[in-house]
Formats: C-alpha cells, structure tokens, sequence
C-alpha cells in the first residue's frame, strides 16, 4: 500500500481479538457437550426445531450484516452521502416479505432443506438444479467474505492476513462441527453483540474527535451528505430512491428471503410465531447496524473533510477507510482498535458459519439423506458433523484461492448477487402461480440466470459513465494529492432482472406446455395472495387458485391429524421422501392459531 502506516496492533489488540475466537469457540464446545445425548441430524442441523426466537433474530443479523458491511457501508456513506438510509425501506420489505409470504409456506410444510419445497412442488431435477447453484455461489461467496476483509484489515493495520484467514476458517469450522445450529445461533448472538459494542466505540471516540455530534451534522450537510432522497428516475445513477428501495430489495430478498441459511433457523423455531418474531426482531438489528454504519461514514466525513485519505493516496481502496480512521481516532487506546477488528470478524464469523450450516444441511438432506434414507440417527449425525468439516475446508480454501484471483473476486460477489434473483423468481414461481409447471420452473431458472450474467457482462463491458457514479466531492487541500481512478458500480440490478426473468419464462413455458392441474397441488405448497386482490369475490378467488382447495376451510384440521399429505391425488406425491418429510411437518395449535414444532420432539428416527 502506498502511504504510512499509522500504526501497528499493540498487544491488547491481539488479546481483545484473540478473546473473540476462544469465546466463540467456547460456546461450541458447551454445546457439544450439553447436546451429547441427543445424537441426531435433526437435533444438529435444526436444533431439533425447539429455539426461541431471541437468539435465532440475534443470530439472522448477525450473519446478514459481513465484514463486508461493516467496512463497505461506512465508506459508502463516506463517498456518496447517507442515501445509504433508503435501506431502512428495503430492509422493511426484505423482511416483511420473507414473514408473510415465504416462511408460512416453508415452516408449514415441515422441510430442511428449503429446497425440499421445491421438489414437493414440481420435481426432482427443479430441485437439484437449485441445490446446485445455492452450493456453488455460497461456497464462491463465502470465500471471498473470509479473504477481503482481512486483506482489508492487513493493509492498514498490519494485522497478519494469513493468521486471519486460517484462523477464521479454522474456528468457524471448529464449532459449527462440534455444536451443529444451536451453537451456530448462540455464537452469532454474542457476535451480534460484539458488533454492536464495536461500532458504539467508534461513533463515541469519533464524534470527540470531530469536535461533537453537532459539528458533525453540520459539516456532513454542508458536504452535501445528507442529501437522502433523490428521486431520479436514470437507473445508471448509483444511488437514486428507487435503486436503492426497489432495487434493494430484489436483491437481498433473493439472497436473503429464500436463501438456505435465513430458512433454516426461522424452521428450528419452536413454533411459526416464534420465527415470524424473530424475523421481525431481526429488522430492528438490521436498522440499528444501518444507523451505526451510516454515522460512522458521516463522522468519517467529517474528521477527513480537507484531507481524504483514499483520493491522497494514504489508502488504496475504500473498504480501507474505515479501519484506517479506526487507527487513528484510537491511536493512543491499547485495545480499541482490536475491539474494532473483533467488530469486522464478528460479521464474517457469523456469516461464514451460517454458510457452512446451511451447505451441510442442503447436502445432507438433498443428496444424502434422498439416496440413503434408512440410515441411523448415530450416522446421520456423524455424516452431518462430517459434511461441516469438508464445507469448512472447502470455504477456507477458496479464501486461499481468492489472494490468488485479483479481480475475480469481485466476480465471486457479483455471482452470488446474480443467482439470487433467479432463485428468488423460482421460489415465487412454485409458491404465487399455482398454474406453473415443473418446465416453467426449470426453464425460468435456466432464463433468469443467463439474464443475470448479461446484465452483469453488460455492465462490466459496457460501465455506466462515471458522471453517473462519480463519488460526492472529496478535499485534499490539506493532503498531498496523488492521481486515482475509481469505477463506475453496477448499479442496474442483477436480481431484478434474473427474478422478473425467471418469473415471465416460467409463466410463459408453462402455459405453452401446458399448465400444471392446481387439484394436483397440495394447498400449504402455495400462498393465496391473489385474496388481497380478490377479497370481495368468491369466483375470482377460485379462478385464481387454479383448482388448488385453498376454500375448502379444512387446512388446520387436516394438519392436526396429519391427513393433509396423505390424500394425495398426485402419485408423485406419493413416494417415500415426501411422505417422510411431511408425515413429521409441525401441527396447527387451535388455541395458539400457530404451527408448533412440538410434535417432532417424538420423532426418532427418519
């Protein structure tokens, strides 16, 4: 990196950051040995499906919010003003979305692997063909979460790169192999509050530095940062209302709403209201990291408004900011800036051990368990802990390989962004149109996809113009200015495009090759959504459910004697994965007026 280096980690750094990893590793451990006797694959992918929603919302944040979004928001913020804000919508969306219309559907239906869904749908090939794409974008994904940061970090503190990456790899592994979700859920909630901890230290440290918080208002409103609401319709700007709100919120739905790793803990809760809390918890830590993250780049603003550290050259790339003011605001505080750098973990941490849950569990159930489906519970379980060993490896490894790629790692982001709306559209498809079929569905994957890539290539080959993207004005009249150049962003959304893509194919292939008999469906398969539309009629409600038997009234009552799956008209409904998976889905609780887990507490063997 050209320019000085302010200063190196002192030993209490290394002690605060070292703590992080024992505390973290601790607590698998605890569960380990606290959950010995309960020697299944359910008790270990899912918790056995008896959390509380308080940690499971802790831990949904936790794993939402990587490195990636501690260091990157901020110097967003710092260089395009606080429209960054207009994430509270999308956030709101994000979630809103996920509680009402994906998770009733998921949690009802009694599955692991979301994209068990998928099969119980259409078919087999739908099915594998997601599982397939979900394993190789996470494992891409979660490389480049673990390798970034740290270089990141490197950089600018002198913190060892390659002691962070093993060690992160190594410790994540450790106690997602040993202690399954529940130990995965608890260490992402103390994680959380290590995040929150660190970016409450930089706000206080940095308002007194910047002279107080109201110095820091003015300053950021005079550099134009508090310029929120652009309502600009051009969808090459970068950062308008509606890219944000709209955009956004394709975005992290496709790889947020109907990703493997946020299903799977909302599904360990003990009952559907649990997760739907827990989700909604989950939206208030999501607007409170925004906020830090947001104050953090306006008191970044302020502190470096006549000498910017990036255009001067001090720091070679802006995810570099933040840790670099980090080292000088507490240049003379052994310990704080290692509490910052246990912040930055904290999100990779919780991130990369979501992913690495949530690759054993699709593999188990999609692959191991489908082709193998008698084996012991003493077995299952070992096979689990074993498919988080590999998982592990192979993330660890790709962080290697990601020091080895340059711009390839950027692709690596853009990829698990572009099969997120795709996916997205594939799960609205089987859930909101009753009338698609397993074509529709398989070609509307394969569409949404190559969309996505287009625009993705498109928007590499072709940038946007950087009058569209070009930072808000940065001063360097008390630094000594070097020559740089930045990049335009893809600023057109991927997901939108691949989701919207994936939904109009698939509507369009399966009405060609004929549409799918809704008498054939199972009603807990789909959402009526239409009866927001169709409130006032009877007929049109019908006509909308495509023959589905949501009328009929009997949904809670064939769930309490477990009737419901196995009427099944349809002979593919018949075979044994599906009877397996849904003969043990939860139960309607009439006095609660919510799906329980409950009665799986009986079941030990599947």
């Amino acid at each position: 990196m050209d320019g000085p280096q302010l200063k190196s980690f002192a030993v209490w750094d290394y002690v605060v950051f070292a703590a992080l990893f024992v505390i973290s590793s601790g607590i698998g451990v605890f569960f380990a040995i606290k959950e010995r006797k309960k020697a299944t694959s359910r008790e270990f992918l899912v918790g056995g499906r008896q959390m509380s929603f308080g940690p499971v919302a802790l831990s949904l944040t936790a794993s939402f919010m990587s490195a990636v979004t501690v260091l990157g928001a901020p110097s967003d913020v710092y260089r395009f003003g606080a429209s960054f804000l207009v994430f509270f919508i999308a956030y709101a969306f994000v979630v809103i979305f996920t509680s009402e219309l994906f998770l009733p559907v998921f949690y009802r239906s009694g599955i692991t692997s979301t994209y068990e869904y998928l099969q119980l749908r259409f078919n087999k090939p739908v099915r594998y063909a997601a599982t397939v794409i979900y394993i190789v974008q996470t494992i891409l994904y979660t490389g480049v979460v673990v390798y970034a940061p740290a270089l990141a970090l490197n950089q600018v503190t002198g913190f060892d790169l390659w002691g962070s990456v093993f060690a992160t790899g190594i410790v994540c592994t450790f106690y997602c192999t040993l202690g399954g979700l529940k130990a995965v859920v608890w260490t992402d909630a103390f994680q959380m509050v290590v995040m929150i901890v660190g970016f409450l230290t930089v706000l206080v440290q940095g308002s007194v530095h910047a002279g107080g918080f109201h110095i820091v208002l003015e300053k950021a409103t005079n550099g134009s940062r508090l310029n929120i609401f652009d309502f600009d319709v051009d969808p090459l700007r970068r950062h308008t209302f509606w890219t944000i709100s709209v955009g956004g919120t394709f975005t992290w739905l496709g790889i947020y709403g109907v990703n493997q790793s946020t299903i799977q803990r909302c599904i360990s809760c003990k009952t559907e209201k649990h997760a739907k809390v827990a989700l909604y918890f989950n939206l208030l830590g999501l607007w409170i990291i925004l906020v830090c993250a947001v104050f953090s780049g306006l008191i970044m603003y302020s502190f470096y408004k006549d000498c910017d550290p990036w255009t001067s050259g001090l720091v070679s790339a802006p995810d570099q900011l933040m840790p670099y003011f980090v080292m000088e605001i507490f240049a003379t505080m052994p310990g704080l800036p290692g509490l910052f750098v246990a912040c930055a973990f904290s999100g990779t941490l919780s991130t990369v051990a979501a992913s690495i849950n949530a690759l054993a569990t699709v593999t188990f159930e999609d692959f191991v368990k489908n082709y193998f489906p008698h084996i012991s519970d003493k077995l299952s379980t070992w096979i689990s802990k074993g498919l988080c060993l590999l998982f592990g490896v192979m993330c660890t490894s790709m962080a290697v390989a990601a020091s080895l790629m340059g711009s390839v790692v950027q692709a690596a982001l853009s990829i698990h962004g572009m099969c997120g709306g795709p996916m997205l559209g594939l799960f609205s498809l089987g859930i909101v149109f009753p009338f698609v079929n397993w074509k529709g569905a398989l070609g509307g994957i394969l569409t949404g996809i190559t969309l996505s890539f287009w625009v993705a290539i498109g928007g590499f080959i072709y940038p946007a113009p950087a009058s569209k993207t070009w930072p808000l004005p940065l001063s360097t009249d008390q630094c000594v200015p070097s020559n740089i150049t930045t990049s335009g962003s893809q600023v057109l959304s991927n997901s939108a495009v691949g989701c919207l893509g994936c939904i109009a194919a698939g509507i369009i292939i399966s009405l060609v090759t004929g549409h799918q008999n809704g008498k054939d469906i199972q009603p807990l398969l789909i959402r009526p959504v239409c009866n927001l539309f169709c409130f006032w009629s009877k007929k049109y409600k019908t006509l909308c459910w495509c023959g589905v038997q949501h009328d009929s009234g009997t949904e809670e009552g064939n769930l309490e004697d477990g009737s419901t799956w196995k009427q099944g008209a349809d002979p593919v409904l018949q075979d044994e994965f599906r009877r397996e998976s849904l003969d043990h889905g939860p139960s309607f609780d009439p006095r609660d007026k919510s799906f329980t887990n409950m009665a799986l507490e009986k079941v030990t063997h599947f």
